[in-house]
């Protein structure tokens, strides 16, 4: 097998298999840190300079504008290449450039919608207040807005379930006809007070969803599912803008059905290979409409589908990566995989127990740094998770970045989980690991009016939960420090001390 170098590395056994592979349609199931983005550049390497393949017909595509700029800088440095990288709506713009003469709509159109809607445009009328006055138990206008007044959380709860149930909708490909079949379900799942709920949710969603398609029609916008359905049928009416060899699609995990279904429709076009490089484990954006099932299911959908596997990981100990990847392979829906990893480190979890959440972070991030000299990551469950642990006697919080007054050389700084993937840290430490609706896992129920919109929702127990626990304790190069109240602990803690106490330090 011939030796292919990257920049400074020569790829191992496992990403020079996938750089020399020929399937027609590859899914490459890469664990954490075990370099997807250098065999990405492999392959991109072995197409262009091996097999002469104009770097236009290769399409290479990431799922946000900062990970495709990376990736593409990336390809300029290592390779001396200049290679597109788009974003799924970059690639959709790009297909309708000069077809359609819409605005982009700004992100945050529908939310402020909903909000208008429920607090200002209802209750100008009868007939679009009376469905509220009855979900609420209320008597009149009067009674509704006072209610509005003093119920914040529970409107801004509404308001962000139907701003979750529309994003579904798009992002899954419902019609509108979809809404009378999501009835009639609602009819024959529940009892007749839970119906009368669902009943009033999905008619009051199908009210917004249309005040939403018509101002968007009306101020000539488009929103980004709309402009990905729009590239795919442009696609399927009059082919693509230029030859196409290869489709390559980093983080497939975190694929929607409106993003595969132009890139089936780019495929089916133009006799295309794919290569879709991602990891099941690291599938965390459900909310967002991602669908698991495409990634899971690969070998359904392409029949002549081939699953290749990257194990060897170069970040994390081989200890920490046993633990992490059976603790997140107890979902049995999960790909099986082994990593492997060189790094020996024995006791690779630190758990510490406290009294004072203050305090102890500040010990343990000490603690850390005297033990492994480098950067220190902060990972939380939610964006507010730090406050209730920094002392600001001793630390001041400067966005991303923490500055400690006694030690101004300690490199620190605090991410939610969702904006720590795909970074990497010399220390981790995991916060907020409480048994609270809030807490890590976070408890929260989906509503049940969601399962009409997340059609392949798994039912195993905290199944996002644990992936997102499962990429907190991949981002360390040594050691995770876990801190742990004395009471009222995450049952993810009281799992890890139950079923791998021999891989844990505890402090």
């Amino acid at each position: 097998m011939m030796n292919i170098k990257v920049g400074k590395y020569y790829l191992d056994k496992e990403q020079t298999k996938i750089v020399l592979d020929s399937s027609k349609h590859l899914l490459v199931v890469a664990g954490a840190g075990s370099g997807k983005t250098l065999t990405i550049l492999g392959k991109l390497k072995y197409l262009i300079k091996k097999k002469d393949i104009d770097p236009k017909e290769i399409v290479c595509i990431s799922f946000t504008a900062k990970a495709s700029e990376d990736l593409k800088r990336k390809i300029k440095e290592d390779l001396s290449l200049d290679v597109d990288v788009f974003t799924f709506h970059k690639l959709a713009l790009s297909i309708l450039r000069g077809k359609i003469h819409y605005d982009i709509a700004d992100s945050n159109l529908l939310d402020d919608l909903i909000r208008h809607y429920i607090r200002i445009d209802a209750p100008k009328k009868h007939e679009t207040l009376k469905p509220f006055l009855q979900y609420f138990k209320l008597k009149n206008k009067t009674d509704y807005l006072k209610y509005i007044e003093e119920n914040e959380k529970e409107i801004s709860s509404l308001e962000k379930l139907l701003s979750t149930f529309i994003h579904l909708f798009k992002a899954n490909n419902f019609a509108l006809e979809d809404f009378i079949k999501f009835k009639k379900e609602a009819l024959l799942t529940f009892s007749l007070k839970n119906y009368r709920r669902e009943k009033f949710l999905l008619t009051l969603a199908v009210t917004i969803y249309l005040k939403y398609a018509d101002y968007l029609e009306e101020n000539e916008e488009i929103d980004f599912d709309d402009m990905l359905i729009k590239a795919k049928r442009h696609v399927d009416k009059y082919g693509v803008f230029h030859k196409i060899k290869y489709v390559i699609i980093d983080e497939y995990q975190d694929t929607s059905l409106v993003r595969f279904d132009l890139v089936k429709s780019i495929l089916d076009k133009t006799g295309a290979s794919l290569i879709a490089v991602g990891d099941d484990f690291q599938s965390i954006y459900r909310f967002t409409g991602c669908d698991l099932s495409l990634f899971l299911d690969f070998k359904k959908i392409f029949r002549d589908g081939k699953i290749l596997k990257i194990q060897n990981t170069y970040r994390n100990s081989k200890q920490l990566i046993s633990v992490a990847g059976n603790f997140v392979m107890k979902n049995k829906s999960q790909l099986k995989k082994r990593l492997h990893s060189d790094k020996d480190l024995p006791k690779p979890i630190v758990i510490k127990k406290y009294d004072y959440a203050k305090s102890a972070l500040t010990e343990c991030i000490y603690r850390a740094y005297d033990r492994q000299a480098g950067d220190i990551l902060i990972i939380g469950r939610n964006n507010r998770d730090i406050n209730y642990y920094l002392d600001d006697k001793k630390f001041k919080l400067s966005g991303d970045l923490i500055l400690s007054y006694e030690y101004p050389n300690i490199s620190i700084r605090y991410m939610t989980v969702h904006k720590s993937k795909g970074l990497e840290s010399d220390n981790v430490i995991l916060i907020n690991m409480v048994d609270d609706t809030l807490g890590f896992p976070n408890q929260m129920k989906d509503d049940q009016i969601l399962r009409f919109v997340s059609p392949h929702a798994s039912k195993y127990p905290f199944d996002e939960e644990r992936r997102l626990f499962y990429v907190a304790l991949t981002r360390t190069k040594n050691r995770v420090y876990i801190l742990s109240p004395r009471k009222n602990k995450s049952p993810f803690i009281a799992e890890l001390m139950r079923d791998y106490d021999s891989f844990i330090e505890k402090e």
